[in-house]
């Protein structure tokens, strides 16, 4: 059977695998592992008896709009384990201290369609607030998940309008969470310090990034950050776990970090002219 099939920039490629999941079916290209960045990996999808159309895998905004597609390609596919690890660890922590889930307020930060929500409603947290920067993020979330935020705001953490940042201060949240949203510019190290300026101290952060990342030679301004919130004691590091988050498209693991910290200060002012 010839496995080659057109792509929507009509050339010809031969699938290294094809997934059939309900009525999606995601077809992965072979590619090596050197020769495409892990911002730039995609794959065809195809939904019932539609053509194939070429999707990138940080085209976020297109995913969401196909019911099951992110799930389907990231999770079962790809087999990313990042929400339940994060907010595992964030448990574990928890253990030892007075504080347990049901006493979290999160702001989930970059909250996708409700998958990292859905894991804290799991382990007992009652109060989640989400906010994300696309559109298609929040009409996914209230589609496929739609008891898990209390509110959900499409809002760009940069430029935080008074609205916005109002409604919530006034939920007094106590928790960050953000997975798997750091590191490739969707949440850049400004509007990071601007959502745990949002939550109170004492506080929690719960948040992973890809362990290059956090290299010290790293351009993206993350590794700085978090020695600098360190330093200053605005965050103690409480438990910090390396584990794969998922496979890359040529099959090989993708290391990321998990990190669980205290705000046990508020941020100097002069780190958020800083970072920006």
């Amino acid at each position: 059977m010839d496995m080659t099939h057109p792509t929507t920039q009509g050339k010809l490629y031969r699938p290294a695998s094809i997934s059939r999941i309900g009525e999606l079916e995601i077809r992965l290209p072979e590619v090596d592992s050197h020769c495409i960045t892990q911002d730039a990996e995609w794959c065809e999808v195809c939904v019932g008896q539609s053509a194939p159309r070429r999707v990138r895998f940080h085209d976020y905004h297109e995913i969401y709009q196909v019911p099951g597609l992110y799930e389907a390609l990231f999770y079962e596919t790809l087999e990313c384990c990042s929400p339940q690890r994060v907010t595992g660890l964030l448990e574990d922590v928890l253990h030892d201290w007075p504080d347990d889930a049901s006493d979290l307020r999160v702001l989930d930060v970059g909250a996708g369609n409700g998958m990292v929500g859905q894991e804290l409603r799991e382990r007992g947290t009652s109060k989640i607030v989400g906010i994300d920067i696309i559109p298609e993020a929040r009409d996914a979330a209230l589609r496929d998940r739609p008891d898990v935020y209390e509110d959900y705001f499409v809002a760009d953490l940069t430029d935080l309008d008074e609205h916005t940042e109002e409604a919530i201060r006034k939920a007094r949240l106590n928790c960050l969470t953000t997975v798997a949203a750091l590191g490739f510019g969707d949440i850049p190290p400004q509007a990071f310090l601007k959502a745990l300026d949002l939550i109170a101290t004492p506080g929690w952060l719960a948040f992973n990034i890809k362990e290059d990342f956090i290299d010290q030679h790293d351009g993206s301004g993350f590794c700085e950050l978090v020695r600098e919130l360190t330093a200053a004691g605005v965050l103690r590091m409480q438990a910090y776990r390396r584990y794969t988050h998922r496979k890359s498209l040529s099959g090989e693991p993708l290391h990321y970090v998990a990190m669980i910290a205290t705000k046990d200060s508020d941020r100097p002012d002069a780190m958020m002219e800083h970072a920006a």
